[in-house]
């Protein structure tokens, strides 16, 4: 099994530190929305889905240590408490979602209830806010199962897959989006072999995905970055699926950087590539992937592993921690309400219809 990965209670979010992983199981407490953002921002927890969900907590958690006295104080706070959370990191459109709908939530009752709060009002407002945030948690959970059955729907008998990141529970509070979808179909004894690329400089594969699919007992091997092509071509890879951080209107798709490569090795082998995300995952608001904002990381996280430098000092680096796969290299995309394909701006809106 899988530890939880987020742990809400009314003294604070308990949050696996996933840095640690898979040395040690260690959870570090953010009693506020501000202590939620760092351990987005310095990666503590990651993963699209799981951010989303963190970033429901952290803003129930601020509402809570706050305590908001009238309906103008609670539209302050609301607001400085959703930015503060869409701050942390820029790529993933599950943030955005999450504090956006919890701000949505406290306008509201603001809006219902004008003025002072009394005590009975105050504690109402922290017991929606509060059950707000376990409905995105819950929507999460279920959300992948569903992904998990669309998914292994479209994958052959005795199926070679590979994969790039994390898009396992890891990264949600279910059992995840892309590994989701081959533990899925493993359960169904669909899954002859799945390869876990190292996803540098991060190393999320390596550390993260590959303990997950061993823990699931899914037969599968650790490849670094540069051997997918080689065994794509060599070991009979028959379908490759990533998961997403965010999709745009006409399903171009920003994911962990690599991911893009792959597309186009896929797209040469003539083998599916398949992108799996919940539908909060998708932008309607970026027509395409060229308005996605890529975000750049610390360039010591590229010359250090555990502290260890391991490139020359001074040397310049670029760490973008994503890139764009065009939809046109996207042979589906598998929501929890079911599968976009082909993969064009019509059928991405249909499908949210």
């Amino acid at each position: 099994m899988i530890p939880p990965r987020l742990k809400f209670s009314r003294k604070g979010l308990q949050v696996l530190d996933q840095r640690l992983l898979p040395d040690r199981i260690k959870y570090i407490t953010a009693r506020s929305a501000a202590a939620t953002a760092a351990a987005i921002k310095d990666m503590a927890l990651r993963g699209a889905p799981l951010i989303g969900c963190a970033a429901a907590d952290g803003f129930a958690l601020e509402m809570r240590r706050l305590k908001p006295a009238s309906a103008l104080e609670l539209k302050k706070l609301a607001v400085r408490t959703a930015d503060l959370l869409k701050a942390a990191r820029p790529t993933a459109v599950a943030l955005f979602y999450a504090a956006d709908r919890m701000l949505a939530r406290a306008l509201a009752f603001a809006a219902a209830n004008p003025g002072k709060f009394s005590p009975a009002a105050r504690a109402e407002f922290i017991s929606i806010i509060e059950r707000e945030a376990r409905l995105v948690t819950s929507e999460d959970e279920a959300a992948c199962l569903a992904m998990g059955r669309h998914g292994a729907r479209l994958l052959p008998k005795r199926c070679v897959i590979m994969t790039h990141c994390n898009a396992g529970a890891l990264a949600t509070m279910g059992i995840g989006t892309a590994v989701g979808v081959i533990t899925a179909a493993h359960k169904l004894g669909k899954i002859s072999h799945a390869y876990s690329c190292e996803t540098r400089p991060y190393l999320q594969g390596a550390r993260l995905t590959i303990w997950e699919l061993m823990r699931e007992g899914v037969p599968s091997e650790l490849i670094t970055d540069n051997m997918a092509a080689h065994i794509i071509k060599t070991c009979g890879v028959n379908a490759i699926v990533v998961g997403a951080d965010r999709i745009a209107a006409n399903g171009d798709t920003a994911n962990k950087i690599g991911t893009y490569g792959l597309a186009v090795i896929a797209k040469h082998h003539k083998i599916p590539f398949y992108v799996a995300a919940p539908t909060p995952t998708i932008d309607t608001q970026a027509l395409n992937g060229d308005v996605i904002v890529i975000e750049e990381r610390s360039t010591k996280e590229v010359t250090h592993i555990k502290g260890a430098c391991i490139a020359p000092r001074g040397v310049k680096v670029r760490h973008p921690a994503f890139d764009v796969t065009p939809a046109n290299l996207i042979t589906a995309i598998i929501t929890e309400r079911g599968v976009i394909a082909p993969v064009t701006r019509a059928s991405v809106k249909k499908h949210l219809a």
